[in-house]
């Protein structure tokens, strides 16, 4: 059960009513997260707005996501891990393997999935001040500066889910289930 209000389409304040209205015929239901975060209609916008943006960024579909569900784990988000499992496996096309790699902080077959996993985390774990070694590794790997900024965007966003999802200890939508526990 959460600790804070799940809102729905109709019990949401309105402002928020057209924003979970639109993610619900998005994805076929509502996750709970949205419901969390509609509470306050201003922190549902940023959530929409800062993923949006986080969209267009250079990085790949997988490289995104390996930055989503580091920081999914390593903020101890269950509620992220598995929505960001199955958008890996499912639009991201990640294999299975690599997946479950990025959650238990393994290292990785592909060489520059896993400097992006292991950049990720310094940026987690150190909030920011990642080595000269660290950067450098990064950008060795092929990756750009524009690519660092990107990593801080992307732990950016799943904070403000991450942390409002632990507050909140929002459940697991049904849809998402399968995708938690089992790839941990």
């Amino acid at each position: 059960m959460s600790r804070l209000t799940i809102q729905t389409i109709e019990s949401a304040p309105a402002e928020a009513r057209e924003r979970l209205a639109a993610a619900q015929r998005a994805s076929g239901f509502l996750p709970n997260l949205l419901g969390v975060l509609a509470n306050a209609p201003v922190a549902l916008e940023a959530y929409q707005t800062l993923g949006k943006i986080n969209a267009r960024n250079s990085l790949t579909p997988a490289e995104r996501e390996v930055v989503q569900l580091t920081a999914a784990t390593r903020n101890g988000c269950g509620f992220c891990a598995a929505g960001h499992t199955k958008v890996a496996l499912k639009k991201a096309r990640m294999e299975a393997a690599t997946v479950r790699g990025v959650r238990r902080s393994e290292k990785l077959a592909d060489s520059k999935l896993d400097a992006l996993a292991s950049f990720a985390r310094a940026v987690i774990d150190q909030k920011g001040r990642v080595s000269d070694q660290e950067l450098s590794d990064f950008l060795a790997a092929g990756y750009t500066q524009a690519n660092v900024e990107e990593v801080v965007l992307g732990v950016t966003l799943q904070t403000l889910c991450n942390y409002s999802n632990n507050i909140a200890q929002t459940p697991i939508n049904p849809e998402l289930q399968e995708y938690g526990e089992a790839y941990a």
